[in-house]
């Protein structure tokens, strides 16, 4: 039987001048977020601060993770006109920090590293004091790929190890834990730039078992962590196991001070993307 939300978990729907401003912005240049399509619970508080966290490549994925809200689907071409937009959107939206993320695009070879750095490009060149983030998938490893990806130097590079090692292949049938950590060691021994992954707990998973994957991601030399509670977005995906009470998620910060993680956010409603800038 699923567990009842927690009231502390429970955010007011918000409809102001200012996020309406905002969709309004994110409609006219055609552009997806993750805060709609992964029914996030913090997106009407981003919305007032005239921040969101973009989709690209689509808003169907090559993926099926049982935790992801996002549709498994066969995807459509990419369009080559969405860098521009999103810078467009930057502009108007009047962001200091950008956040990019994506579907993952396994049916193209680079997985779609090319459009991220052009995205990176394309803000530069219409803002170029505009900081980016972006939160890629794993590329399969890629290398060729994440070449692409540091060669267009973010500000800061994110990728999720998203739950720990015992419940991968449970959560994300379809990655690998190693290779995320890969990923994530690659990115930072090849490129001076900040690197970034977000855990989220509720799945089953054992303090000790946070515990190791936040070592593990000290250990690739991983600059911010983030970790959150898992909300299950339908029936028909993973059910939540766990809710963890405000004490126990200081319980995990202590944890990560404790592995040598200087820069966290670590609390029941964070998401990788929220507060990014304010983090960074």
């Amino acid at each position: 039987m699923q567990k009842r939300l927690p009231e502390y978990l429970k955010r007011p729907i918000i409809d102001t001048e200012k996020t309406r401003t905002v969709r309004k912005i994110l409609k006219h240049n055609q552009l997806n977020t993750v805060c709609e399509n992964a029914r996030c619970p913090n997106k009407n508080e981003c919305y007032t601060k005239n921040t969101a966290t973009f989709l690209i490549m689509g808003n169907v994925c090559t993926r099926n993770c049982r935790y992801c809200n996002i549709t498994c689907q066969k995807p459509l071409p990419l369009d080559g006109s969405e860098p521009e937009h999103i810078a467009l959107a930057v502009k108007e939206l009047g962001l200091k920090y950008s956040v990019i993320t994506s579907v993952t695009r396994d049916d193209l070879p680079d997985g779609g590293a090319k459009h991220f750095a052009e995205c990176i490009y394309a803000i530069r060149k219409l803002c170029p004091d505009v900081k980016t983030e972006i939160l890629t998938p794993d590329f399969k490893g890629n290398k060729e790929a994440l070449n692409t990806i540091i060669k267009s130097h973010p500000d800061v590079f994110n990728h999720n190890i998203e739950t720990v090692k015992r419940l991968f292949r449970t959560a994300r049938p379809q990655g690998s834990y190693e290779c995320s950590l890969d990923v994530l060691k690659y990115i930072k021994s090849k490129g001076n730039i900040t690197t970034k992954s977000g855990l989220m707990i509720g799945l089953g998973e054992t303090f000790e078992e946070i515990e190791q994957t936040l070592s593990d991601l000290k250990n690739c030399g991983c600059d911010i962590v983030t970790v959150g509670q898992y909300i299950q977005p339908s029936k028909q995906h993973l059910c939540v196991e766990k809710y963890y009470t405000p004490d126990e998620y200081k319980t995990i910060q202590t944890l990560a001070r404790k592995i040598g993680i200087k820069h966290y956010q670590i609390g029941p409603l964070v998401r990788s993307s929220y507060r990014a800038a304010e983090l960074v």
